[in-house]
């Protein structure tokens, strides 16, 4: 039952956190599409993915034992598929960030978050990749053996995701050289606090789930 409540709340702040995304690039920045010429409106494509095409679904399959009915083995591939997807779109989004960078001339993978963002966009997929592979192929014993190491190393990858985009928020604020009293400045500070947040519940939920 507690896991549940959290996992009520996780919903809730995943939510608000992308519609306080959305509001942020669609009325503040310049709109959302990969094959513009805008520059900035391909560069939106990244945060936008990276959330809700990553961090998001993450977070979703994640909660999949908790959200989806039906037997342990359908609650396994909801959680496969939703991090597969995740990882297709989360692609979409470094695409962006590539583009947008050719498009301006700018250095790429030269910041903190940079490091951080690529970093654990490569540690997820080869975490990805292991799990599937002890589905298919690990005996009873090694999948039980290593399913605590499969976990632990997911929440603090999703944490790595989730400080991936909280210091994107500051980097692009930083650099759109905003007031510290400007709505937009609000905006993206709630919209950092709702991410966060989102994080905390689905990692509260999962700990919470340990102890019904």
């Amino acid at each position: 039952m507690k896991s549940y409540g959290t996992t009520i709340f996780a919903q809730l702040f995943g939510l608000l956190a992308l519609i306080l995304l959305l509001v942020w690039l669609l009325h503040y920045r310049e709109g959302i599409e990969y094959d513009s010429d805008d520059p900035f409106r391909v560069f939106n494509v990244h945060p936008f993915m990276m959330f809700f095409g990553f961090i998001f679904l993450i977070g979703q399959a994640i909660l999949a034992y908790q959200t989806v009915p039906g037997t342990h083995e359908t609650q396994k591939i909801v959680h496969l598929m939703l991090h597969l997807i995740a990882i297709i779109l989360g692609i979409v989004g470094l695409c962006a960030v590539f583009k947008f960078h050719d498009m301006m001339n700018l250095t790429d993978v030269y910041s903190l978050h940079s490091w951080i963002g690529i970093g654990t966009f490569c540690l997820f997929g080869l975490q990805w990749l292991l799990g599937l592979v002890f589905m298919l192929q690990g005996s009873q014993q090694s999948r039980v053996s290593m399913a605590p190491w499969h976990v632990a190393g997911g929440r603090a990858l999703f944490f790595m995701a989730i400080c991936a985009a909280l210091t994107g928020l500051m980097e692009k604020y930083t650099s759109s050289k905003l007031l510290p009293h400007q709505r937009e400045s609000h905006l993206i500070n709630f919209t950092g606090l709702a991410i966060l947040l989102f994080g905390v519940f689905v990692d509260m939920a999962v700990g919470l789930a340990r102890f019904p």
